[in-house]
């Protein structure tokens, strides 16, 4: 059954009960990184395992989103930052137990990333953050170094009973290993387009 979410806005990745932040870095610029979020939505199925369908709806401002195991989402666009950020709330969903959740995909030019990448203090890759708490996590590669491509940064939010609370941050782990492993698929989709 298909039911509707409580609307919430950007201020959502910081403040919401559930945030879990993860972080990998690709080769790729973070304008063709963006490309591939935000402007070929349909192309998610080709590098994101999860994903089974992905299309935009509402001239560009929202999205369809199907995901393996038959989970449904209907989708508003709140931001679209060309090569910088890619963020979308979740209107409608098949999802049991969930009151609000929201997605945030932050590109920053690795060059810039090493030295900012780190505070002392703050949580590690995929670690949920408290409200407030600023979500930067390490990057891979030698501390310090500059290196080309995107540190990629997203954030999910999102609010539910203490059950599905509980059962998200379980899930963290696998939340994680499919992120990163569809980063580097689309490094890898990247790369190719750009040698050939």
């Amino acid at each position: 059954m298909t039911r509707r979410l409580r609307p919430v806005g950007l201020g959502f990745t910081e403040d919401a009960p559930t945030r879990l932040v993860f972080t990998a870095r690709a080769s790729a610029a973070p304008d063709a990184v963006y490309r591939a979020l935000a402007e070929e939505v349909t192309g998610w199925p080709s590098w994101f395992r999860a994903v089974t369908l992905a299309r935009p709806t509402g001239g560009g401002g929202g999205r369809e989103v199907r995901l393996m195991g038959g989970v449904r989402f209907q989708e508003t666009v709140m931001a679209a930052d060309p090569g910088r950020r890619y963020a979308y709330r979740v209107d409608e969903t098949n999802v049991p137990g969930v009151r609000a959740l929201l997605e945030e995909w932050l590109l920053t030019p690795a060059d810039r990333s090493p030295a900012a990448a780190t505070a002392p203090g703050t949580p590690g890759a995929g670690t949920p953050a408290a409200p407030g708490t600023p979500a930067t996590t390490s990057a891979p590669g030698a501390p310090g170094t500059a290196t080309p491509g995107t540190l990629v940064r997203w954030t999910f939010a999102a609010d539910g009973p203490p059950a599905f609370r509980l059962a998200l941050a379980a899930s963290r782990p696998a939340l994680g290993h499919s992120f990163r492993t569809a980063v580097r698929t689309l490094d890898a989709r990247l790369a190719a387009r750009t040698r050939s």
